[in-house]
């Protein structure tokens, strides 16, 4: 009987050292996701709304009519960066590509 709990003390033991491992892991690749995310954010930079392409302007009249851009931002990928507000009182943030594509960041 003692062998028995022996052996099934030392397999739960070894379990659990590969489990912490995976989750050291996965915390690695979860930080270095965010720290890309927020590294490729910050590269935008303010710009007036006037000085958007018209598609991208158009994009935002045609998909989303009630709203307004409040900010926009762009980067040197000539992506652009919107914070828009609906009538509604909602707001939000959108990208888009230089010809109006919304694109996920």
């Amino acid at each position: 009987m003692k062998k028995i709990f022996i052996t099934a003390v030392l397999a739960l033991g070894s379990l659990s050292g590969f489990a912490q491992e995976e989750v050291t892991v996965i915390e690695n690749v979860e930080a270095s996701a965010t720290e890309e995310v927020a590294a490729t954010q910050d590269d935008f930079s303010e710009v007036s709304a006037d000085e958007l392409p018209e598609a991208v302007t158009a994009a935002v009249s045609k998909n989303y009519p009630t709203a307004s851009i409040d900010k926009a931002y762009s980067n040197e990928a000539s992506q652009y960066k919107l914070e828009v507000s609906l009538e509604d009182g909602t707001a939000g943030t959108l990208y888009a590509d230089e010809n109006g594509n919304w694109i996920e960041m």
